[in-house]
């Protein structure tokens, strides 16, 4: 019998085992989360940007990667600033930034609806879902690192040598 994953998923038997323990979402202490409307669409632009915020802030207050590359992102800008890049290399390095920011608030998004639907159970295709978000993420950290390495290191190479020699 020759199947390819997706077959060979489809096909599995259909139980479910038990995850490890730990709250599937958590919130840090003395913070509640009132969402009881969020299945509405929001009744305004600004309601739609406070709903933004919310999960920004949610991410930053409970995603320990997500705080991580919020400040490595920031020492990477202030060293671009320091070393008086270009606008154009500058805004480069932010756009990759943002590009990792945002992959870590999917990938938050994705981990907490896979979470709701499994509900605490183990699935083959809920961890396929989570593993494939955090590729994303660390695919695109990578090529941020990239771009920010080649985009900084000269100049920082240049300055350093100026300074020593």
């Amino acid at each position: 019998m020759n199947l390819n994953l997706f077959e060979a998923i489809a096909e599995r038997p259909k139980t479910r085992y038990l995850m490890s323990p730990g709250p599937p979402n958590p919130t840090p202490k003395n913070k509640a989360y009132d969402r009881q409307l969020s299945w509405q669409v929001a009744q305004s632009l600004w309601a739609s940007f406070r709903y933004a915020t919310q999960g920004i802030g949610y991410a930053f207050a409970t995603q320990r990667n997500f705080r991580i590359h919020v400040l490595i992102g920031s020492i990477a800008l202030g060293l671009g600033l320091s070393l008086n890049l270009e606008a154009v290399k500058m805004a480069v390095i932010a756009l990759t930034i943002g590009l990792v920011l945002a992959l870590e608030l999917i990938n938050t998004a994705i981990e907490s609806v896979v979470d709701l639907t499994a509900q605490q159970t183990y699935h083959d295709l809920a961890k396929i879902a989570k593993d494939c978000a955090a590729g994303a993420v660390l695919v695109g950290a990578i090529a941020s690192l990239i771009v920010a390495l080649s985009l900084l290191i000269p100049p920082l190479w240049t300055r350093l040598s100026s300074l020593l020699g």
